[in-house]
């Protein structure tokens, strides 16, 4: 199996800056996406620095044919990324507080890695449906999980886009990690809130489904802005395919 991945970004209808970043590196099998946050720039520079340190660390690695497993390699590289990101901000009066959303995939041995801090989100699709295979790390998703807050009110919820764990915001950050076998037919969403809070799961769903695999993000994006374009979106569609002989 190998894998066709398409990715775009948009400022969306509200914003001034997009604070998103994100790598597509088949070379690496590297597919990274990132919300940033802060003052100023900071928020742009926090997702780009995020980005640019897990791809050195992934680089550096293979490079030197360490033997470090996925999922240790994943970890090292989002506590060094969180740690350049921290330092940066001490010594920048206008970067103060910044930090980033990282959701990072990973392909090795016929297994992809999806790695995650933040509230940007992976899903996974196949014919009969959509699971989100990420766990948003925000506030919101805390209240669920206690039961103060119906899952169908999310929405509505006013502290929504607090976030409880981002890669720079703290010096060290841990990163959720899950591990699926490379399946033909299977495709993955990768994506900032930018889109998961614009748009249904369910339309989500229905546009990936019914379009070309090259079109997705473009549609999804698009409706994310018809919806409303709130926030910046970047949209990374992961198509699953049979290697060619």
């Amino acid at each position: 199996m190998s894998v066709q991945v398409w990715c775009q970004t948009d400022l969306g209808l509200k914003r001034q800056n997009n604070e998103d970043s994100f790598l597509l590196d088949p070379d690496l099998g590297l597919y990274i996406v990132a919300d940033g946050m802060g003052g100023h720039s900071g928020g742009e520079v926090a997702s780009q620095m995020a980005v640019q340190a897990i791809r050195d660390v992934v680089f550096e690695s293979y490079e030197k044919d360490s033997g470090i497993r996925p999922q240790q390699l994943l970890a090292k590289a989002y506590s060094i990324a969180s740690h350049k990101i921290y330092d940066k901000s001490l010594f920048t009066g206008d970067l103060k507080g910044m930090g980033t959303t990282l959701v990072v995939a990973l392909i090795r041995d016929q297994k992809i890695f999806i790695a995650n801090v933040g509230d940007s989100r992976a899903y996974l699709l196949r014919q009969q449906g959509m699971w989100q295979v990420t766990e948003d790390h925000s506030l919101v998703n805390e209240q669920i999980k206690a039961g103060v807050l119906k899952e169908e009110n999310e929405k509505k919820y006013l502290q929504k886009n607090i976030i409880t764990r981002s890669v720079g915001f703290e010096k060290n950050a841990v990163c959720d990690i899950i591990e699926r076998p490379l399946t033909y037919g299977d495709h993955y969403i990768i994506c900032t809130d930018g889109l998961s809070g614009m748009v249904t799961d369910q339309e989500i769903f229905n546009i990936a489904s019914e379009s070309e695999p090259d079109k997705v993000t473009s549609l999804l994006i698009e409706q994310a802005k018809a919806n409303g374009g709130l926030d910046n979106v970047t949209v990374m569609y992961v198509d699953v395919i049979e290697t060619k002989e």
